[in-house]
């Protein structure tokens, strides 16, 4: 989500004449502007000492300031009160509310749990997050999601209002040049002969992190020193990485990495991209690391089965460490470079930002001009788009 709003700002900034607000949780209240766009942080507490990441609880101080800067339309990223603070100021500012589905939160966490409370409780529990999803989606003018299986599975759900807008990636720095991988392995004391892993993303449950590091452990006990695992990312999980990688010396782990070209460098370095998540909804790092020339190993059958531009059928179909562990494993088989170099081909023509975002606008003017018509909102001269988020 956060590239994707970084990209849109830079869009706006080079693309468009529309004007740009974004709203964001952080350790301090301050508005930055710049050109076209302009960043309000509102101070929010930490989700856990350890962590990176914000929840806006200040509703009131999210309402004055769209208030303030009275948007033409709004975007809400978050599926929780902020989602319904956004409706509600939508409605007295006279301004149509749009909502992204970035991810698919009401799998993620709730068949989980489900599994946990029995069949019975776990089925009452997921009518409860169809219900929910169903009630809040279908309050916005239009819901965005990022993948068409996805879409379809809101649609099953009963929101009417989808529009999908796959995300992209910028192929000119998530690129297959220059060729610095053998650098970037000698700079983390990587061994030549050992086969390269990376995971980028969260530490999360709902990324399926615990899984990765099991299917790592596995494949160090079949295959000691083969394989070296690279992990770029921070979560509620970092304790079975900590784990992992006291235990595990063939294990580099990262919390975070700010710079786009030094995640390209590290993508490049890698033999194969491991995506153990099931409940993605796009899987946007999968789509850099194709644009890099390195393929992506997951467990078949996800949303994102799109984003994936090479053969799959080497990818794990059980959602085990064993069977992620065999499918790495069996990949030594497969030529991985050739694999990349195709999907990079394909990542290029079919995923530039600029087209992503001229299909976004699309939807905004749509939305908006619809908006007007039915309840007599002013005419928009240009398009003054506010998106909320949580993260």
């Amino acid at each position: 989500m956060k590239r994707y709003l970084h990209e849109k700002i830079a869009y706006i900034q080079h693309a468009t004449e529309h004007e740009h607000l974004l709203i964001i949780p952080e350790a301090k209240t301050k508005c930055v502007s710049q050109a076209r766009s302009t960043v309000c942080s509102i101070k929010s507490p930490l989700v856990s000492r350890a962590g990176r990441y914000r929840v806006l609880l200040n509703l009131r101080a999210l309402e004055r300031v769209l208030k303030r800067e009275q948007p033409d339309l709004i975007e809400s990223g978050d599926p929780y009160q902020i989602g319904w603070r956004a409706i509600r100021v939508g409605k007295k500012l006279n301004v149509p509310v749009i909502g992204f589905y970035h991810s698919h939160f009401a799998e993620a966490h709730v068949r989980g749990a489900a599994r946990v409370l029995g069949r019975k409780a776990g089925e009452r529990l997921m009518d409860f997050a169809q219900r929910y999803v169903r009630k809040l989606y279908n309050s916005f003018a239009a819901t965005v999601v990022p993948s068409e299986p996805l879409g379809r599975v809101l649609r099953a759900w009963g929101v009417n209002n989808v529009r999908v807008v796959s995300l992209g990636v910028d192929t000119d720095t998530f690129s297959s040049e220059p060729d610095d991988r053998f650098a970037t392995r000698a700079r983390l004391g990587i061994a030549g002969s050992r086969r390269v892993l990376l995971y980028v993303g969260r530490l999360s449950k709902e990324k399926n992190t615990t899984l990765l590091c099991r299917a790592f452990e596995i494949l160090e006990g079949t295959a000691p020193g083969q394989f070296h695992l690279i992990v770029i990312g921070d979560g509620a999980q970092r304790r079975q990485m900590q784990e992992l990688r006291t235990r595990n010396p063939n294990v580099s782990w990262r919390r975070y990495c700010a710079q786009p070209a030094e995640l390209a460098r590290f993508y490049r370095a890698a033999d194969l991209f491991v995506h153990p998540g099931t409940q993605e909804t796009f899987g946007l790092v999968a789509l850099e690391s194709q644009a890099c020339g390195t393929p992506v190993i997951g467990i078949r059958g996800s949303c994102m089965d799109e984003a994936i531009l090479h053969d799959q059928s080497w990818w794990a179909a059980e959602e085990t460490p064993e069977s992620l562990a065999q499918a790495i494993a069996d990949s030594c088989k497969v030529d991985s470079r050739s694999l990349g170099n195709a999907a990079r081909h394909a990542v290029c023509e079919k995923f530039s930002w600029n087209r992503v975002f001229e299909r976004l606008f699309y939807i905004y003017e749509e939305v908006c001009s619809k908006y007007q018509e039915e309840n007599g909102s002013p005419a928009h001269p240009s398009l003054q788009h506010s998106a909320l988020s949580a993260q």
